[in-house]
C-alpha cells in the first residue's frame, strides 16, 4: 500500500496548494459523503438557504404581491439570465431565464424553424434523449424532417436542405465535447443555423458564445450552477436574431405590454418574447443565490482545477480499478468535466459505491460517471474513491442481490 499512501499524500499535497479550496465552505455538504454528482444535481450553497428564507419569510410572507415590484420578482428572469450570461461569454440582455430545458428546445426549434424554408433538422443518433424526443415533437409540428446521425458524421451531413442543427455541447455520457467555434462556423457556411444545448457545459467549462458565433443555445440551472432539484433553465438568443424569431409558446410574460391585457399578442422585444408564464420566483431565488456563489471565481481557473481532477482520477483507476474502462476523452480540449467508465457490471459497482458514502451515478446500459466539480470536491475525495472503488471491485462485494435492485431514478 505504499505506492497509495504516496499518491494521499500527493493529493493532500494538492488540496494545500489549491486555490479554489476555500470554495468549499460556499456549500452544505454532509459529513461523510464525497459527492460526484454535481454534474446531474449540484448541492444546496449556502447562501441560497439564506437567502430562500429571506424571500420565502420576509418577501412572500410580508410583501405579499407587492413582491413583484417590490422585492424585483418580476425582472427576475432578466436578472438572473444577465448573470448566466457572464459564465457563457454572451451580452447580459441575450440570455432570460424561463421554463424548462425541454420546454425552451421546443421554443427555439419551433421558432428557428420559421426562418428557412429548408426541410431537415439534423441531429446527433446519441443525443440526449429529451433533445430527441423534443427535436421528434418539434419536426412533427413544423413538418421537418428529424434526421440522426452518429457523431463522426455531423459536419459531413450538413447539406442544402439542412435548416436546423442540433447538438448537446458536452455528451451525457462520455464527456465528449464539439468543437463550438468549428461546428458552428460549419453549419453556418452550410446555410443552417445551430442550437446548443450547455446543459453539461454551463459552469463547468470555459464558454464564449459570442466569440465562437453561438446563434441559439439552452441551459439547465440544476447542474453545475447548483440551482436545485428541477431548477429553471435559460435561453440564449445572440441578438442579431432576437427580433426575427417568435416563440410558439405566446405566454403573456412574453408580450410587450403584458399589464395592458390587449387581445392581440404583441411580442416583447429582444429575449423577453420568450418568457411564457409567471415565473417561478422561489426556484428563480435558489438559481440566484446559486449563481452568485461563482462571485470572484475564474471560469479558467475552474476548468484548470477539473484537468488535474481529471488526471488523477484517470490515473489511479487504471492503475486500482483496471477493470473499468475510461471512455471519456483524455485530451481536455475534447471532454467535458465528468469522467465516465464502462463496466458490465457498472449499475451494480455503483451502489455499491454509494453504499460506501461516494455518490456517482449509472446511465444505462454500463456506464458509471463521476462529475468533476471544482468548486468543492477535493483531491482527497478523488483518492478515497477510487480506493473504495478498488475495494468492492477487488471483493466483489458490488455482487449482492441489493445492488441490483432499481429504483425510479438510477
Amino acid at each position: 500500500m505504499s505506492n497509495s499512501s504516496n499518491t494521499l499524500a500527493e493529493a493532500h499535497a494538492l488540496d494545500r496548494a489549491d486555490p479554489l479550496s476555500p470554495l468549499r465552505d460556499r456549500f452544505l455538504l454532509p459529513d461523510g459523503l464525497i459527492y460526484f454528482d454535481g454534474h446531474s444535481l449540484g448541492p444546496l450553497p449556502r447562501l441560497a438557504l439564506i437567502n430562500q428564507r429571506e424571500v420565502v419569510e420576509d418577501q412572500w410572507g410580508r410583501q405579499l404581491i407587492g413582491g413583484w415590484n417590490d422585492a424585483g420578482w418580476i425582472d427576475a428572469p432578466q436578472r438572473v439570465g444577465a448573470k448566466i450570461a457572464e459564465l457563457i461569454g454572451a451580452k447580459p440582455h441575450e440570455v432570460i431565464v424561463a421554463d424548462s430545458t425541454s420546454v425552451n428546445l421546443f421554443k427555439l426549434i419551433v421558432a428557428a424553424s420559421r426562418l428557412s424554408s429548408r426541410g431537415t433538422l439534423l441531429t446527433e443518433t446519441d443525443n440526449f434523449h429529451t433533445d430527441r424526443y423534443i427535436a421528434s415533437g418539434a419536426a412533427e409540428i413544423t413538418g421537418l424532417k428529424l434526421r440522426m446521425v452518429p457523431r463522426a458524421e455531423i459536419q459531413d451531413s450538413l447539406d442544402p436542405d439542412t435548416s436546423l442543427l442540433l447538438l448537446t455541447h458536452v455528451h451525457y455520457g462520455t464527456a465528449e465535447r464539439y468543437d463550438m467555434a468549428a461546428v458552428t462556423k460549419a453549419a453556418q457556411e452550410a446555410g443552417a443555423l445551430t442550437i446548443w444545448d450547455l446543459c453539461h457545459s454551463t459552469g463547468a467549462v470555459p464558454l464564449q458564445l459570442n466569440r465562437d458565433g453561438v446563434e441559439l443555445a439552452v441551459g439547465c440551472g440544476y447542474k453545475y450552477l447548483n440551482g436545485g432539484p428541477g431548477a429553471p433553465s435559460f435561453v440564449y438568443v445572440a441578438e442579431h436574431l432576437q427580433d426575427r424569431l417568435l416563440s410558439p409558446l405566446r405566454g403573456w410574460m412574453g408580450h410587450a405590454a403584458p399589464f395592458d391585457f390587449t387581445t392581440d399578442y404583441v411580442p416583447a422585444p429582444g429575449i423577453d418574447r420568450f418568457l411564457a408564464g409567471t415565473p417561478p420566483i422561489l426556484s428563480l431565488a435558489a438559481l440566484e443565490s446559486a449563481i452568485d456563489t461563482f462571485d470572484g471565481v475564474s471560469m479558467q481557473a475552474v476548468w484548470e482545477k477539473s484537468i488535474a481532477l481529471f488526471d488523477l482520477f484517470d490515473r489511479l483507476m487504471a492503475e486500482r480499478c483496471p477493470d473499468l474502462v475510461c471512455i471519456s476523452p483524455r485530451e481536455p480540449s475534447q471532454r467535458g468535466s465528468h469522467i465516465a467508465f464502462r463496466h458490465p457490471n457498472a449499475f451494480e459497482i455503483c451502489q455499491a459505491l454509494i453504499d460506501q458514502g461516494v455518490i456517482g451515478d449509472f446511465r444505462a446500459p454500463d456506464v458509471i460517471r463521476f462529475g468533476l466539480t471544482p468548486l468543492y470536491l477535493r483531491f482527497e475525495d478523488v483518492w478515497t474513491a477510487v480506493e473504495r472503488c478498488a475495494e468492492i471491485a477487488d471483493s466483489r462485494s458490488w455482487d449482492q442481490p441489493r445492488f441490483s435492485a432499481r429504483r425510479k431514478v438510477t
